[in-house]
């Protein structure tokens, strides 16, 4: 019965490990989670799916939710911008000037940006081509086989005030309810030890009555 039991663990285990791989196998835009009003580094990672490599990938995305301004350098790949009519970036294609991407290999494409003050989420449309000239379009909603990646926008603070580089400042509540979940967390560890110690001092006791 055990056995059995174990068998079946194991093939539920395997099944979902299957379908994890299959889904991170997606071109997926990082950070997934931002806030509004905010610069942030965009990581495209972009996995090869085929037998054969992975030479271009374009990324195309709306200038309402993310102003674009700046590009990483890639070794092995150069980038080559799109702008719309009113001159803003609207999309970037990089294109291997080597092998590209083998079909065991993936790779991460860096660009900056700030997000929409008004965004609620930003939609990231990629095009994959690989060496064979077959184009894969990662352009559907979610849920689908081929998904656009997501990444969903937080709304600022009530009152939260941002740097230099957009980024959101803390305001004294906030540090003061940082601290309060600090406190909280270590009584709370500290509570966890005085019992466990008290059940470690009972069962030794009744072991040596025992």
């Amino acid at each position: 019965m055990l056995k059995k039991w174990l068998l079946q663990a194991g093939l539920v285990l395997a099944g979902v490990m299957l379908l994890s791989g299959i889904a991170s196998a997606h071109v997926v835009v990082y950070p997934q989670e931002t806030t509004q009003g905010t610069y942030e580094k965009f990581t495209v990672r972009v996995p090869t799916e085929k037998d054969v490599p992975t030479t271009k990938v374009q990324v195309k995305f709306d200038t309402n939710e993310v102003a674009v301004s700046r590009f990483e350098p890639k070794p092995g790949w150069s980038y080559e911008i799109s702008k719309d009519d009113s001159g803003k970036i609207n999309g970037v294609t990089w294109t291997a000037t080597g092998d590209g991407l083998g079909s065991t290999e993936f790779g991460e494409f860096n660009m900056q940006g700030k997000v929409g003050d008004a965004a609620t989420q930003i939609t990231w449309k990629a095009y994959q081509t690989y060496k064979d000239g077959s184009v894969v379009e990662w352009i559907g909603a979610d849920g689908s086989d081929k998904p656009a990646s997501v990444t969903t926008v937080k709304a600022k603070a009530a009152g939260a005030s941002t740097d230099s580089h957009g980024h959101a400042a803390a305001t004294g509540s906030d540090a003061a309810a940082s601290g309060s979940g600090s406190s909280t967390a270590t009584l709370a560890l500290a509570i966890v030890g005085v019992v466990l110690g008290a059940l470690a001092l009972i069962v030794a006791l009744m072991r040596k009555r025992a």
